[in-house]
């Protein structure tokens, strides 16, 4: 784990940090060990870094079996809209499938199901149900929309899912803003009071988290 740890640091500095890694391992473990079923998702993945990372900690924890589904476009950014700043332009952060098989066969490990497509085609047809965890890495409020339409009715009681580039400054003033219709769309589609809890790491992580009502408490 170390040595992938280094090298994702290293290869993959512009989509991933210690932070975010360091999220992810621990959500992972309080899934396992909370018993929630349920397939991984993540709508972004871009060359297959966070995928690898999800897949070595589950691996890790004995959970090999569990599905890890990604979701892309492969064609890069769509045009950024009125709620998205100018951080990235469209067509930038292309990749292919292929960059995501040869990540995981970098390290020897089980590829993920990859869905190539924009995520208003694949989503709505491919997401699996009863999800544990939906990692969302739309960058703009439009993709970052259509991925919580598509994913918080599918969360499994107890599933999590953590919004990439969610910059909530009141509760974290070093969070990173550069991309604010991730916050923007997620409160649109939650409302206020938000359930959605910004998650604070060393740096500046811009996380949100929000957890889907356990069973017992889902008609509260």
């Amino acid at each position: 784990m170390d040595d992938v740890r280094e090298w994702l640091l290293t290869e993959h500095a512009n989509t991933v940090c210690a932070d975010r890694l360091n999220v992810i391992e621990g959500e992972l473990h309080s899934l396992v060990h909370r018993g929630i079923d349920g397939p991984i998702v993540e709508l972004g993945c871009y060359r297959g870094a966070m995928a690898l990372w999800m897949r070595c900690v589950l691996d890790t924890l004995g959970d090999s079996r569990r599905e890890i589904h990604v979701f892309d476009s492969f064609a890069g950014m769509p045009a950024p809209g009125t709620q998205d700043s100018d951080h990235l332009t469209e067509g930038e952060l292309r990749a292919t499938p292929q960059a995501v098989l040869d990540t995981h066969a970098r390290w020897n490990r089980t590829p993920p199901t990859i869905h190539p497509g924009w995520f208003e085609r694949t989503i709505p047809t491919a997401l699996p149900g009863a999800i544990a965890l939906a990692y969302l890495d739309g960058d703009f409020y439009a993709s970052t929309l259509t991925g919580l339409r598509g994913c918080v009715p599918r969360l499994a009681p107890g599933g999590v899912l953590l919004l990439d580039d969610y910059a909530d400054t009141n509760a974290n003033p070093k969070a990173w803003d550069g991309l604010p219709g991730v916050k923007r769309a997620s409160d649109d589609f939650f409302g206020t009071p938000t359930p959605v809890e910004a998650v604070i790491g060393d740096g500046d992580l811009a996380f949100g988290r929000f957890l889907s009502p356990a069973r017992e408490d889902a008609g509260r």
